[in-house]
């Protein structure tokens, strides 16, 4: 499964609002279409994996994620703040670019780690830092995995 398949323009959000990390995990969660009160236990669910350490994995990328009995599949979402963030990143730089991954407790596909591992390899690419942050639209989000994602 390439990441490509996973994403869809709706789960991408080129200008994210939020000022404080809390309120930018609710952002993402947003994007999943949940409703009200599984948006609130996927946010602790994110915020309790957060406290363990920070998702932020460099050159200006976080990968929030999580396991949470409030998807019964995997679920991915994508967010830019282009001013960034403080994330706590480990080479602790802002970040601008969040990728959102949950997956329910017990995967059949078994696709939680090896997705997260595949956005990781996508954005170690030199060239994908700068490619996210001159996104115009989340169609061209959608054209980059195509390009450059495994």
């Amino acid at each position: 499964m390439r990441l490509r398949d996973l994403f869809t323009a709706d789960v991408v959000k080129l200008e994210l609002e939020s000022e404080r990390k809390d309120d930018l995990l609710k952002e993402l969660v947003a994007l999943l279409g949940l409703d009200e009160k599984s948006e609130a236990i996927l946010f602790k669910t994110l915020k309790r994996r957060e406290n363990l350490g920070s998702t932020g994995i460099g050159k200006g990328i976080a990968i929030p994620h999580c396991r949470s009995l409030v998807v019964n599949r995997l679920r991915l979402a994508y967010g830019r703040k282009v001013s960034g963030m403080e994330f706590n990143a480990i080479d602790g730089q802002p970040v601008t670019n969040f990728f959102l991954i949950v997956a329910p407790p017990l995967e059949v596909s078994n696709q939680y780690l090896p997705v997260l591992g595949k956005i990781a390899q996508f954005a170690k690419d030199p060239d994908v830092p700068g490619e996210l942050l001159d996104l115009d639209d989340p169609e061209g989000f959608l054209d980059l995995l195509e390009r450059k994602a495994p």
